[in-house]
């Protein structure tokens, strides 16, 4: 009778694979969402990356005078560059100044006819700097005053 009111201490084998069956499920789902995190956590530098050149491109155009100041159309490297419509439809193949850690970026340059905004007539300007899916477009307006 003495034995049989003894307890033994202990997990019987059902409840440890139990145990080790939600332990399993929850790191499953902890892995997974560390998967997630880890797969996009480029994404921010890549879309800073690709705004700071949208943006330096774009300052550089709207500095170029509204019109052609010499009166000579068709100049072909950024260095004779010297009003905004030189840069329309213009692309990568332009930048060749860029480091090689930005030549996997597309860039894309469109500059609109004149048009009046706010009673001054202006150009708009857009880059668009894109990188796999992250696109990024800036847009400026040169005016003629």
């Amino acid at each position: 009778m003495n034995e049989r009111m003894q307890r033994h201490a202990g997990f019987t084998l059902i409840e440890l694979v139990i145990f080790i069956v939600i332990v399993s499920v929850g790191v499953t789902g902890i892995l997974l969402v560390m998967n997630t995190v880890v797969a996009s956590s480029a994404d921010p530098m890549v879309r800073k990356q690709a705004l700071a050149l949208a943006d330096s491109i774009l300052e550089e155009i709207l500095q170029k005078e509204y019109a052609d100041p010499d009166g000579t159309s068709g100049e072909t490297t950024r260095a004779t560059f010297d009003d905004v419509d030189d840069y329309n439809g213009k692309s990568n193949s332009t930048f060749t100044d860029l480091p090689s850690s930005l030549a996997s970026y597309l860039i894309t340059i469109v500059v609109d006819a004149p048009a009046p905004l706010n009673g001054v007539t202006t150009k708009r300007v857009r880059v668009t700097v894109s990188h796999g899916k992250e696109s990024i477009t800036l847009t400026g307006y040169r005016g003629s005053y």
